[in-house]
């Protein structure tokens, strides 16, 4: 039985939508509200992307600077690049992203049942800490891991050796949860048992391993464990 959670951040406790839906209710966002998803889905597609090349390419830059480069790009295609108030408001609520709202019931249980929770994510130290203060699951978790101590993203091997590093367990202790199914892969791939949160029905990916798990939101997590 695993004895630790490690959860990936952004898509799995956060949810990364949030700040161009919250940034297009607000008033005088005619603009935004007419393609916030089409930018929201083009700024994380290209924030994966990114970080992808970079890591591959050994050119690291942090996830923050991937983070705006995305956008970028994201409003641009929509056609609202000259709008640098929007640029900084949706980058400030990045800062802030919600946690689903089963999240933090889940890791209350995860805590309850005795049972040790972290994240291990490709955002920047500060990032992290920021979401984590804002949604207000910081008290679940033991460690915020962030990839900036290896300058590379994951799913690289030694991202996944910083979890057994962190929180002095061994691999076969570890479910490892993530809504990105490229994590996952790398995550079982690498030796942990694994659980996909599959929200949106999606196939599984086609790479070197498939997940121990398969779940439609968190809920089940704890019933894993």
């Amino acid at each position: 039985m695993a004895k630790v959670c490690i959860f990936d951040a952004y898509g799995t406790l956060f949810d990364v939508a949030a700040a161009a839906r919250v940034a297009a209710d607000e008033p005088g966002r005619d603009a935004l509200a007419q393609v916030w998803p089409q930018i929201a889905a083009d700024w994380r597609a290209k924030q994966l992307e990114y970080s992808w090349l970079r890591a591959v390419t050994g050119d690291y830059v942090s996830f923050w600077q991937v983070t705006q480069d995305g956008l970028d790009w994201a409003m641009e295609r929509a056609g609202l690049s000259e709008d640098l108030e929007l640029r900084e408001r949706l980058l400030a609520l990045y800062w802030e992203l919600p946690a689903y709202k089963e999240a933090p019931f889940v890791l209350a249980r995860l805590q309850a049942a005795g049972l040790r929770s972290a994240i291990l994510s490709n955002g920047s130290k500060d990032m992290l800490e920021g979401a984590v203060e804002s949604s207000g699951v910081g008290s679940f978790l033991e460690e915020v891991i962030s990839v900036e101590s290896v300058t590379t993203f994951k799913p690289a091997r030694i991202v996944y050796d910083l979890v057994t590093q962190r929180m002095g367990c061994a691999v076969s202790d570890v479910l490892f949860v993530s809504s990105n199914g490229w994590d996952i892969a790398g995550a079982q791939a690498y030796g942990f048992e694994t659980a996909w949160v599959n929200r949106n029905g999606l196939p599984v990916d086609r790479l070197m391993a498939q997940p121990a798990h398969v779940v439609a939101d968190l809920n089940a997590i704890a019933e894993l464990v």
